[in-house]
C-alpha cells in the first residue's frame, strides 16, 4: 500500500512541474502575438523558473529516499540540466533579449514538457502496477 502513496505523490509533482511548464509557454506565445509586453512576460515566467527547479530536485530526492533507482536516475538529466543553467545565470529570461531567444525559449521548454509528460506515464503505469499487485495480495 505504501508504494501507491509514492507514486501518487510523485504523481502530483510531475503534475505541477507540467503546470508550471505550460505556464511558461503560455507566457512565451503570449507575447509571441503581442498579447503582453516583455517585461510582463520575463518577470512571469522568472516567478516560476526557480519553484520549477526546486519541485524538480525535491522530486528526484523523492525517488532517491523512496528506492525508486530508475526514476530517479531517469531524473537526474534534467536535474542536471536545470542545475547547469543555474550555475551559468542562464536561468532567468532577460527582457532586452526575449524577441531575439523567442523560439529557443519556446523549444526548450517544449523540450522540457515531453520529458516531464514521460516521466508522467512511467509514474501512472508504475501507480496501476502497483495497484494491481496490492489488489492481488
Amino acid at each position: 500500500m505504501g508504494d501507491i502513496w509514492t507514486w501518487l505523490i510523485s504523481f502530483f509533482f510531475l503534475i505541477a512541474l507540467v503546470g508550471i511548464i505550460v505556464y511558461q509557454l503560455v507566457c512565451l506565445a503570449d507575447l509571441e502575438f503581442d498579447y503582453i509586453n516583455p517585461y510582463d512576460s520575463a518577470s512571469r515566467i522568472n516567478s516560476v523558473v526557480l519553484p520549477e527547479f526546486i519541485v524538480q530536485g525535491v522530486l528526484c530526492v523523492f525517488y532517491l529516499l523512496t528506492g525508486h533507482w530508475f526514476m530517479s536516475l531517469l531524473c537526474l538529466p534534467y536535474l542536471y540540466y536545470n542545475f547547469q543553467l543555474y550555475s551559468k545565470r542562464q536561468h532567468l529570461v532577460d527582457v532586452t533579449e526575449i524577441f531575439n531567444l523567442l523560439n529557443w525559449e519556446k523549444k526548450k521548454r517544449l523540450f522540457k514538457l515531453a520529458y516531464i509528460i514521460l516521466n508522467l506515464f512511467l509514474t501512472i503505469f508504475w501507480m496501476i502496477y502497483s495497484a494491481l499487485d496490492d489488489y492481488e495480495d
